[in-house]
Order: C-alpha cells, then structure tokens, then sequence
C-alpha cells in the first residue's frame, strides 16, 4: 500500500462519516415532528456503511495466497435506512395534531442513541483527519531525504 492510497481510504472515511453526521442531525431535528397519521410520521434514518475493495492484480500470487483475494480499500455508504422500531403513541387530545381519539404519533428517534452515535461519528471523523495528516507528514519526511 503507497501512502497516496492512504487519502483515499482516509478520504473515503471522512466523506462516509460526514454522512452519519449529516443523518444523525436529521433525526435529532425531527425528533419532536409529532403527527396524527402513523405512516406521515418522520422515522429514524440510519446510514449502511460497506467495504469497498480492490482485486490484487497479479493473479499468480493469488492462486499461490487465497487469503489474499481482496484488499480493504475503503468504506462507503450504500444506503440510508429508516429504522422499524414502533413510533411513541401518546395520548394527547389537546394536541394540534391529535387525531380523532386523541392520540399523536412521535418519531421513533432514540435522543440518547444519536447523541452517542453523534459523538461516535465525530470521533472517527478526526481519526481520519489524523491518518491524513500522519500520511503528510511522512511524505514530508521523505522528500526531505535526499537533500
């Protein structure tokens, strides 16, 4: 692995977790988005991360290591899921959007799970900002070998 593959897997991580922050933040602005009708309902969105990889190219060496079929080169997101967790049903009748037996819907957003995974989010964020800037420097370094 060359240390220019290394931004992009780092790249790649970045662009996958500004995602998950993007969706986390989508939910907790939703979370109080209350309704008369189940289905009309904002449900929580969650993102689907997958390995993307890369075929080693010499395809001796991979008949003689069949551990060695696939190298990780990377996350991304395949797709955004709305969560099948059961939405809060509260009995409020003075409720704007309260329906005919006086029952509101709320979102089926967890504040304390979104926090977390909010933080969860960030944190990777950073390390992969680290990674690139660990790669910079050491490519840095060996420029300046030669002089």
């Amino acid at each position: 692995m060359s240390l220019n593959s290394v931004f992009d897997i780092a790249g790649m991580g970045m662009s996958a977790q500004s995602i998950r922050l993007n969706t986390t933040a989508s939910n907790l602005a939703n979370a109080q988005a209350a309704d008369s009708n189940a289905s009309q309902v904002y449900r929580a969105r969650h993102p689907v991360f997958e390995t993307m990889r890369r075929d080693m190219i010499n395809n001796d060496y991979m008949s003689m290591n069949p551990m060695a079929s696939d190298s990780a080169m990377g996350v991304r997101v395949s797709g955004i899921v709305e969560s099948d967790e059961p939405l809060e049903r509260r009995y409020e009748p003075n409720h704007l959007k309260a329906d005919k037996d006086g029952y509101v819907y709320y979102p089926n957003v967890n504040m304390v799970e979104e926090m977390a995974d909010m933080i969860s989010a960030s944190r990777s964020f950073q390390i992969n900002v680290e990674v690139m800037n660990s790669a910079k420097t050491m490519m840095q370094r060996v420029l300046t070998l030669g002089q």
